[in-house]
């Protein structure tokens, strides 16, 4: 099978505990079929880069991406780039004030949000809408994770973020993570019942204190003992023997990693 397109996050999915990965590819910006990944787990794979990058929101031809498949003027205005996407803590949509886009902020940041622990590396504190559960956890490569709050817009979670984050990272040890490196010496129950004296006391109300533990596996055979992560502008022929997929990496038997979401807006020619 080969076919041509432009490269998309992977989609994901949660199947009795274990990740299921399928392949987004978009002819420019009109989507086309996913490929489910899990099966070809133990299969050769390859990527060919046609050196072609379209922008994933107007899609015309640039030479480089910014942040997720953009060009530069859609990442300085799109509202999927909007400052709040990575500090939540900065929205303000729900006083009537957008920093891009109001509509697209009021469908996406005036909604329930939960704010979670989850195990990469090591424990950390996230943020994300209610509907991305669990498809976030499993983007970041989480083998477990736990609400510990609901609140009904996004500036709530993330200042309940920047609270916890005196004491807990919010960053994910990629390397770790696909390594399978767990430095916790606390489960996430104990340290969800440490946490709730960090909370903003105006959301101490919606902690959740009794929500059950996600557990993910994930569809790998090994994993990497020394990471090296490969992006097709050096490499622009991939072919290699898949033996995982962890958060958004696939994982190949060479130790080699290739990080599909940063690829985002590339175009591809994949054969399996």
């Amino acid at each position: 099978m080969t076919v041509e397109g432009n490269l998309r996050k992977m989609s994901t999915s949660l199947k009795d505990g274990l990740a299921q990965y399928a392949l987004r590819l978009s002819d420019i910006l009109e989507p086309m079929d996913e490929i489910p990944l899990n099966e070809f787990v133990g299969s050769e794979v390859s990527f060919e880069f046609t050196g072609d990058i379209n922008c994933r929101v107007t899609g015309q031809k640039i030479k480089k991406t910014f942040g997720e498949g953009l060009s530069y003027k859609a990442f300085m205005e799109s509202p999927m780039a909007a400052p709040s996407i990575i500090r939540p803590e900065l929205s303000r949509i729900h006083e009537g004030i957008a920093l891009r886009d109001e509509a697209w902020e009021r469908e996406h940041h005036l909604q329930p949000h939960i704010v979670y622990l989850s195990l990469t590396s090591e424990v950390k504190v996230g943020v994300t809408r209610k509907t991305n559960v669990p498809y976030r956890w499993i983007d970041q490569g989480a083998t477990e994770a736990i609400p510990i709050a609901e609140v009904p817009y996004r500036q709530a979670a993330g200042l309940i973020e920047v609270a916890l984050k005196s004491r807990l990272s919010d960053k994910t040890n990629w390397r770790h993570m696909l390594m399978d490196v767990r430095n916790s010496a606390m489960s996430l129950e104990e340290c969800r019942s440490e946490v709730l004296e960090l909370f903003p006391e105006e959301w101490k109300d919606h902690f959740l204190p009794d929500e059950e533990k996600t557990v993910i596996e994930y569809p790998v055979l090994r994993h990497p003992v020394k990471v090296k992560s490969i992006k097709l502008d050096k490499f622009p022929e991939v072919r290699k023997k898949l033996v995982g997929i962890k958060g958004q990496y696939l994982l190949f038997g060479d130790d080699t990693v290739m990080n599909i979401r940063s690829h985002s807006a590339y175009r591809v020619r994949f054969s399996v």
